[in-house]
């Protein structure tokens, strides 16, 4: 990335300047290294939050840049959650076991480790051996490697089914949450291999360090979810500021155009698909351990509705209002879900925010949808004075049956 890229895109540099000075900040503030003035369980919110952008970013680029109304990428987010959580949860108990069975006087064997790992395992789904997808689950490389490869694979493969046989639109985003509904009633059956309803928990324990405190290891996974975020921006932005972001735009803005300009229109859609769905999956490794626990509810084809709200209330089209977006809407959540917004009594009826939060959250939805198309990242137009060209009814292309400015404003 050169000079001229970051001149072009000096929202790119303001971006990583606000986030390299929140992280600074939230550092300073924290238990851990700080001044103590922010919790732990709060810096693992912001760390978790920090995710949810990234993933948000994933969502913005396939929808708002190459408009593929995906609602399964959550799916995806959550298949990096199980991957890393496989290994934490192996890890972990294979040191309880191996501390266990060492006082019983006799070292233990290999496969008495293995056995009394599955057992601990897998007892409360009433197995006591590994299934074949924890093949690699004792060794941290290969299950990073599996947080790439497996949602990356399930994308490529659904994506080249779909994009070859030109599934678009509506369709396109009922295929996407059948792919998510099918996965997670999957994984709800015991049988599944990853517990079934119990999920993988204790993910917040950290093989090897039982002597760190929880507040050294949530600023680690905060550190490393910010910078996760700067670098998913930073290559986000670069992909959409070059030729290939203008073909996914004029893919969103006219197919059929840029297929018989002879654009490859399905291979561009399945590159887009696969590497937001890499993305996300990465967010989720992050993510998860931060939370402690994953489950089959969290592929639920609600979570990337969620997705997609937080990307239309921030503005999509923009990568910068997919993070303000996911930001400004989770930690809203997280304070009228935990009980620290008041209730409200009317005297007839007390309004608990609890209950109320998702119809709040539909009906900014729907409020954004009808009267700010362009979400939060709107506002910072008004602010910066940017409008759209005024070609007084000129052609919005270079030839002469281009679009005209009176016609894409109808």
């Amino acid at each position: 990335m050169s000079r001229t890229f970051f001149a072009k895109n000096p929202s790119v540099l303001w971006f990583l300047l606000i986030l390299a000075l929140f992280t600074l900040a939230v550092t300073v503030l924290s238990e851990a290294y700080g001044v103590a003035f922010i919790s732990t369980s709060f810096v693992k919110t912001l760390g978790k939050t920090l995710c949810l952008a990234l993933v948000a970013l994933a969502m913005d680029l396939i929808w708002g840049y190459a408009g593929i109304l995906s609602l399964g990428h959550m799916a995806f987010f959550a298949l990096g959650g199980y991957m890393i959580g496989m290994w934490l949860m192996y890890a972990r108990t294979d040191e309880i076991v191996v501390a266990a069975l060492a006082q019983g006087g006799l070292p233990a064997t290999a496969e008495e480790i293995r056995q009394g790992v599955a057992t601990q395992i897998f007892g409360v789904v009433g197995a006591s051996d590994f299934p074949p997808i924890w093949y690699f689950a004792h060794s941290f490389w290969a299950q990073i490697a599996l947080v790439v490869l497996v949602p990356g694979i399930l994308a490529l493969v659904f994506g080249w089914l779909a994009f070859r046989s030109r599934v678009t639109g509506v369709y396109l985003s009922i295929l996407t949450q059948a792919m998510t509904l099918a996965l997670a009633l999957y994984l709800f059956q015991n049988d599944s291999g990853l517990r079934g309803n119990n999920g993988l928990s204790g993910l917040q324990n950290l093989p090897g360090l039982d002597a760190v405190s929880q507040d050294d290891v949530s600023m680690w996974f905060f550190w490393a979810s910010a910078l996760a975020l700067g670098i998913g921006y930073l290559l986000l932005a670069w992909v959409v500021s070059g030729k290939f972001g203008s073909v996914i735009r004029a893919i969103r803005d006219d197919e059929q155009r840029v297929r018989f300009l002879g654009y490859s229109v399905e291979g561009y859609k399945l590159f887009v698909f696969t590497l937001t769905a890499v993305i996300a999956a990465i967010a989720g490794a992050l993510y998860y351990p931060q939370a402690g626990i994953i489950n089959p509810a969290e592929l639920a084809p609600i979570a990337s509705i969620y997705l997609a709200v937080w990307v239309a209330i921030g503005g999509r089209g923009r990568l910068y209002g997919a993070v303000i977006g996911a930001a400004f809407v989770s930690l809203l959540s997280s304070w009228f879900t935990g009980g620290r917004a008041p209730s409200i009594p009317l005297g007839f009826y007390t309004i608990d925010w609890v209950d109320w939060w998702l119809v709040i959250l539909g009906l900014s939805f729907v409020a954004v949808t009808l009267f700010a198309p362009k979400g939060i990242g709107g506002l910072f137009d008004l602010a910066t004075g940017l409008r759209s060209p005024n070609r007084r009814g000129a052609p919005l292309g270079p030839d002469d049956g281009a679009l005209m400015e009176k016609e894409a404003k109808e």
